[in-house]
């Protein structure tokens, strides 16, 4: 990844054009070849940017028309996708420019109240139903590993996704996972379960219309921390 802070003028010219005038902002340029332009305030969101597939070509500085007030620019930047959008950027002053090597990207981690939900699910399968049982946790596919495969009570396969919080980017993850689990004629009409400690009305929505089933699990039960024959009520 290149960090480069530098004052700038950068013009979007595609969809739309868009005009960012002069001034200091921070410069990302990706290993996937994404550029984006950020300021000091609105979080992580850019204020323009450039997505992949596109190329980054460094001008002369006499390629731009001097800017209004100075002399000279430092460089030119010029950004293009396969679409023909161009993001060109002015850069007047550089402040900092390094380059450092991210490697891969483990991904997103579950909070542990998250990854231990999925681990007492998976030692306890007959949650979902009695005669289920486990068949492996993070059962890999092309796209990342769903949560537990299990077998049913009628010997079927079942795709479970578990979170803590149940919503409908949830739902949309393991509707992937179906899709391509259903191609591979060993396991074949795979059943879906979205499991978690709550789960939003709009995401019951969801999952019911798609054949998945909701399954709103207690987590301190599962831990052995609550007994139901001890509530009042």
């Amino acid at each position: 990844m290149r960090l480069v802070i530098a004052r700038c003028q950068v013009d979007y010219a595609g969809r739309l054009t868009a005009h960012l005038p002069m001034a200091t902002r921070l410069i990302l340029v990706k290993a996937d070849g994404s550029v984006s332009i950020h300021a000091d305030d609105r979080a992580y969101k850019p204020l323009n940017w450039m997505s992949p597939p596109c190329t980054l070509t460094e001008l002369p500085a006499e390629a731009d028309e001097p800017l209004p007030g100075l002399e000279a620019l430092a460089a030119v930047w010029e950004v293009k996708n396969a679409e023909g959008e161009t993001l060109r950027i002015a850069l007047a002053e550089v402040l900092h420019d390094s380059s450092h090597e991210l490697g891969v990207d483990p991904g997103l981690r579950k909070d542990g109240v998250e990854a231990h939900l999925q681990e007492l699910l998976a030692e306890h399968p007959e949650t979902f139903g009695a005669g289920w049982s486990l068949v492996r946790r993070e059962y890999p596919t092309a796209i990342g590993p769903v949560d537990l495969l299990c077998r049913n009570a009628d010997g079927g396969y079942v795709a479970v996704e578990v979170k803590r919080r149940g919503e409908i980017d949830g739902v949309e993850q393991l509707t992937r996972y179906l899709e391509l689990l259903r191609r591979d004629p060993l396991l074949g009409d795979v059943q879906g379960v979205f499991a978690a400690q709550l789960i939003k009305p709009q995401a019951k929505v969801v999952a019911t219309d798609r054949g998945i089933t909701c399954v709103t699990v207690d987590y301190d039960l599962l831990r052995g921390l609550d007994d139901p024959t001890e509530r009042l009520f």
